[in-house]
Order: C-alpha cells, then sequence, then structure tokens
C-alpha cells in the first residue's frame, strides 16, 4: 500500500492519479474567473503574472491567451514537465516553492483554487503571504483563492465513490484538528492505494492576521466566481484581494 509522505502534496500531486480523479475540473468556470478577476484588476495585455502552485497549467495557459506574459510555478516536477508543452515566448513554466519569493516582479500574482495551507510548518503560510508581497512590482496584486471553511463544513460530503477512467476511488471528508482532511483509497492493476488531502481551515480572520504580520493590505473578498461579495455563511468561496 502507498502511503502518503509527511508533505502529502509532494507526492499526491507528482502521481498520475492526482489528475485522473480532477480531470472534469471545470475549465469554462476557470476561464470566466479569469476575465472577471482580470478586469476587475484592469490588468492591461503584455502584463506579467505569476500563477502560483499552477498544477498542469490550466489558469496560466488561459491567461496567456487573454494577452499575458505568464509564469507557471508548481512543486510538482510532474506537473510542471506537462504543462511546458505549452510554453512559448510569453508563457513559461517552472518548479518552484511558493512560499520563497520568485525572482521576478509581477503585476499580478494569482493563487488559485484553494492552493494554500497545506504546509507541515504553520510559519510557511506566513512566508507565502510575504513571499508574494515580495513578488509584486509597486502597482501589482496578490490575489489569494481559497474555500470559504463554514460553508465547507456546513455542506461537507463526509463519503463518496466516484469512477473515473476505470478506477474507483473512494473518498471520505471530515473537518479535524483545524484541518480539512480529504482521504482517497482506490486499487489499480491489483495495487491498493491511500492518499490524505489536508487543508488547513483558515478563515478570513486568520488570513487578516497573516497580512497584518506580513504588512499587506486587504483590499477586498468575493465569495464566488461571479466576484459576487462575501457572506460568511452562504459563500462557497473566500477570494482575497491585496497587495
Amino acid at each position: 500500500m502507498l502511503k502518503d509522505s509527511t508533505m502529502w502534496y509532494a507526492s499526491w500531486f507528482d502521481t498520475p492519479y492526482y489528475h485522473i480523479l480532477y480531470k472534469d475540473r471545470d475549465h469554462k468556470e476557470a476561464k470566466e474567473f479569469m476575465d472577471k478577476l482580470t478586469g476587475y484588476l484592469s490588468l492591461e495585455s503584455g502584463e506579467k503574472v505569476l500563477d502560483l502552485a499552477c498544477g498542469k497549467g490550466r489558469h496560466s495557459i488561459y491567461l496567456n491567451e487573454l494577452g499575458f506574459d505568464v509564469t507557471g510555478v508548481d512543486l510538482s516536477k510532474n506537473s510542471i514537465a506537462y504543462a511546458s508543452q505549452f510554453e512559448n515566448k510569453t508563457l513559461k513554466f517552472r518548479v518552484h516553492d511558493m512560499s520563497k519569493p520568485y525572482a521576478e516582479k509581477f503585476s499580478a500574482v494569482f493563487n488559485l483554487f484553494t492552493s494554500f495551507g497545506y504546509f507541515e510548518k504553520e510559519e510557511c503560510n506566513l512566508k507565502t503571504i510575504k513571499a508574494i508581497k515580495s513578488d509584486l512590482n509597486e502597482k501589482g496584486f496578490g490575489v489569494i483563492d481559497f474555500m470559504n471553511i463554514e460553508y465547507i463544513i456546513n455542506n461537507l460530503v463526509p463519503e463518496e465513490t466516484k469512477e473515473v477512467s476505470g478506477i474507483t476511488f473512494h473518498i471520505k471528508r471530515y473537518a479535524k484538528e483545524g484541518f480539512i482532511f480529504k482521504e482517497i483509497k482506490f486499487n489499480d492493476s491489483n495495487e491498493e492505494f491511500f492518499f490524505t488531502e489536508r487543508v488547513k481551515a483558515l478563515t478570513l480572520e486568520d488570513f487578516q492576521k497573516y497580512f497584518d504580520e506580513a504588512e499587506v493590505d486587504l483590499l477586498d473578498i468575493f465569495g464566488d466566481y461571479h466576484l459576487n461579495k462575501f457572506h460568511r455563511t452562504h459563500s462557497p468561496r473566500l477570494i482575497l484581494i491585496f497587495k
């Protein structure tokens, strides 16, 4: 049985099974979100955007199609290897730890689709905020798209079975000790696999503390991908705009 490592995201995200399980993510919704977000931020064609924890690059690729100079970074070497096939003069992908500053400045740094709160060490969350701040140019904006914890816990599906590409994934979800857990079990070629996703149950107040410590200003808060205002109990997302 394959167990997750201490840094669960390093092992799970680098397997092909992660991408199999999540292959049906809504690309139309993602594109509409990027349209609205870049419009709200008044980003102009040619401006530089950093897609922090970009995965296989779906947001990066579309942002580049919109005319932006995009760099996508991720800890997963396999994801970056896949995304690199789409590179061009204004689109590149690199392996990078998002808790460390990148060696360029950007008009926007996007951390999308709950790609925050994975770290084993609490200080790495604050380091990531500080890294985003250091990656921004003078007029740049940081964006974190996180789940709304209160909404997620109230609407948590404890167990489900999902079949994708001939593999049956058994999924269990629960909240425990300040984290949201998702246990994923499946069998492939007579081999049993087990992974656990773990994301810190960060609230708006938690992020505000990080922002205060990092000396960044929270400018706006949205509650969904249509950029409707955030509502603590009804909004599915917690989208934070800061600089």
